[in-house]
């Protein structure tokens, strides 16, 4: 048996993953193996276009074909996903720095409202 290396296209996943029909495939899919019938009877489009859909996520290699008989499943395949994951860490680490700033900034706010709302009531209760 050979030793094979697979790549996957990080073009093709965002591609693929660009559709929200096809995104919902995935999330269906996320459950467990499942029916090419199943997956169409779930949307409300035909099934042709569901058998695009998952042509177009079979290509892409987010998901993985199993005939048995007649009958075609499809179960979910994270691998390619792992590419979207490493893109998306530089903007987790963006939002989290900014978050974290904005919520510094608005606790100093409230830190020194809270403290001129409190002199202002010492100065009306001297009057």
């Amino acid at each position: 048996m050979r030793n094979r290396s697979v790549t996957y296209s990080a073009v093709s996943t965002f591609h693929a993953l660009a559709d929200p029909t096809r995104r919902a495939v995935l999330d269906l899919l996320r459950q467990g193996s499942q029916p090419a019938g199943r997956i169409a009877q779930s949307f409300p489009v035909s099934r042709p276009a569901i058998s695009k859909h998952l042509r177009l996520l079979r290509r892409a290699h987010l998901i993985e074909e199993r005939r048995q008989g007649r009958h075609r499943f499809y179960h979910l395949n994270p691998e390619p996903l792992k590419t979207v994951d490493r893109w998306l860490d530089s903007y987790r680490v963006f939002w989290s720095a900014n978050l974290a700033s904005l919520k510094a900034f608005v606790e100093a706010e409230q830190a020194r409202e809270v403290s001129s709302t409190s002199k202002s009531t010492k100065t009306l209760k001297r009057s």
